[in-house]
């Protein structure tokens, strides 16, 4: 699968400050790209600086096979959608006006911004003020907005905060229509649990690293769980243990972090050589959201 958008050794810094530190972005043409990690951890820098709305301390962008700079950026730029921020819209304006815009400054026919605002379902909501639209009802008529010059590329920077549960799981559905109907969506999040269910392939970072980049099964083959580990003597085999390997007691089950699966069975020898009688060894379930707050520190909070 091609890729659509690249990046190589990408680094933004203010006043000496890295915010974003060599980053190698890989997104396949037609996938859903999750693009994840806490609050201020960069991502936003980064989306703008594949726009060419900041322009980067170092390394390089390519988008659609082609470097962003400035001799290629408005060329590059019609065939990306973006919805960056505070959704974009004339408050004193209805939401038909406002696509009316769009259209006069694009020079778009009619049928374009009519089947991006069909896209978004919110055809039914041309007629009022955007200022008596709701929060997520201006996050769909921005995404119609950015849909409206039928991008290859859509990013989307955050474009679930503030919704409800019934919000998030409408731009859900949205974004797996649009993979569906062809288009690249890059959709950025600090909550692993609101695109979960919608990217094909994940991009974590973390203080301006990209600590992971692959797919779902690729992010719970990097983590590794702590080993439960049952006993005739737990509260000897903790004394044994937290030194060399930190463990913990939880309720007469010794947890031990970080442990491949050559060293628990280390661990388990060297408990029946102390005499002690194993009865079970086990790695912890981890759901998603547990692996991405061991990767990232604090998991987004």
């Amino acid at each position: 699968m091609s890729s659509i958008v690249t990046t190589e050794g990408l680094t933004k810094a203010y006043r000496g400050h890295l915010v974003v530190d060599h980053v190698d972005l890989d997104i396949p043409e037609g996938c859903v790209y999750g693009f994840l990690g806490p609050n201020g951890s960069g991502k936003s820098t980064t989306m703008k600086m594949l726009l060419s709305l900041v322009r980067p301390s170092s390394g390089a962008v390519r988008v659609m096979g082609r470097p962003m700079n400035r001799s290629t950026r408005r060329e590059l730029l019609a065939g990306i959608g973006s919805l960056i921020e505070t959704p974009p819209g004339y408050r004193h304006l209805t939401g038909r006006e406002n696509m009316a815009v769009v259209q006069r400054m694009l020079g778009l026919h009619e049928r374009h911004t009519d089947h991006a605002v069909r896209t978004v379902r919110m055809q039914d909501q041309l007629d009022k003020k955007v200022a008596e639209y709701s929060l997520g009802m201006k996050q769909r008529l921005g995404i119609a907005m950015a849909l409206a010059r039928r991008p290859r590329l859509l990013i989307l920077d955050e474009p679930t905060n503030g919704l409800d549960p019934a919000g998030i799981d409408e731009i859900r559905g949205l974004l797996r229509r649009l993979a569906d109907d062809g288009v690249t969506v890059m959709v950025s999040s600090h909550l692993l649990g609101e695109i979960d269910r919608t990217a094909t392939r994940l991009g974590i970072l973390s203080r301006g690293r990209l600590i992971f980049q692959g797919s779902r099964e690729d992010l719970f083959a990097a983590a590794t769980p702590d080993v439960l580990v049952e006993c005739s003597d737990p509260h000897r085999a903790h004394q044994l243990l937290a030194r060399p390997y930190g463990s913990s007691l939880q309720n007469a089950t010794v947890r031990i972090p970080n442990l491949d699966d050559r060293t628990t069975a280390r661990v388990v020898a060297d408990l029946v050589g102390a005499r002690i009688d194993v009865f079970g060894v086990r790695r912890d379930e981890q759901s998603l959201e547990d692996v991405f707050m061991d990767l990232t520190g604090d998991g987004g909070l």
